[in-house]
Parts: C-alpha cells; structure tokens; sequence
C-alpha cells in the first residue's frame, strides 16, 4: 500500500474503503482540506520557514510562531491566526523531505504530533 500525504494540511491520508477504486486520485485528506486547499498565505508560510532556518545554524530549530509572525502584517496578536496554518506549511515541508518537525529535540511524526513543535532543517 502505497502512503500518501495530504496536499493541504501534509497529514498522512489514511487508506479508506470509500477510496478503494479511486485511490490514486485521492488528494486530500478530508473535505474540510479539499475546501481550504493551499492558499497563497500557506505558500508565504512555505517560504517564510524555509527563509528563517537559512538564516540560523544549521542546528538551530524554529517555532511556527516565528514564521506566523514573519508572514503577518499587522502590529497586533493577528498572527496568532496563522498558527495552524504555519503548522500545516512546516507538514507539507516535511513531506517534501525539507525539514524535520521536532518534540522534546526528537523528530516526530507530523500528522500525529500534539502540542508543542519545534521545525529544523532535514537532516
């Protein structure tokens, strides 16, 4: 069975009955993802966390608040409501083998990571 990753939150999608005949067109996880898709601001958040870990040691970790932040363009707390999004960004990034998402200083598997993450360059 081959594994896939949903295109929108970077989740594992998990293998259903429902899908069994069309497998291989199966994109996203759930419909909330296949509405939401992958917005601009997701791919600013992309590039955000890919442009604040080159900027640090290459053993250096970054919080998703730290990219949620660098993409807002206010002065308030609204960056806050990129947080799950950055989240979603730093899922797709570890699917495509760019960075590692990391728990207590161990990789952890993103699509089942609770609370706290730290993001770092793939090693």
């Amino acid at each position: 069975m081959d594994e896939k990753t949903c295109r929108s939150c970077g989740r594992r999608i998990e293998r259903r009955a429902k899908w069994a005949k069309n497998w291989d067109e199966v994109a996203y996880c759930s419909d909330a993802c296949r509405k939401r898709k992958v917005r601009p601001v997701d791919r600013e958040l992309e590039a955000s966390i890919r442009r604040l870990l080159e900027a640090r040691a290459a053993t250096s970790t970054i919080c998703p608040s730290d990219a949620a932040r660098d993409v807002y363009q206010g002065d308030d707390e609204g960056w806050r409501e990129l947080m799950e999004p950055a989240r979603r960004a730093a899922r797709r990034l570890v699917a495509a083998g760019e960075v590692d998402i990391t728990q207590g200083g161990s990789v952890v598997d993103p699509s089942t990571a609770k609370g706290p993450i730290r993001i770092r360059r793939h090693r």
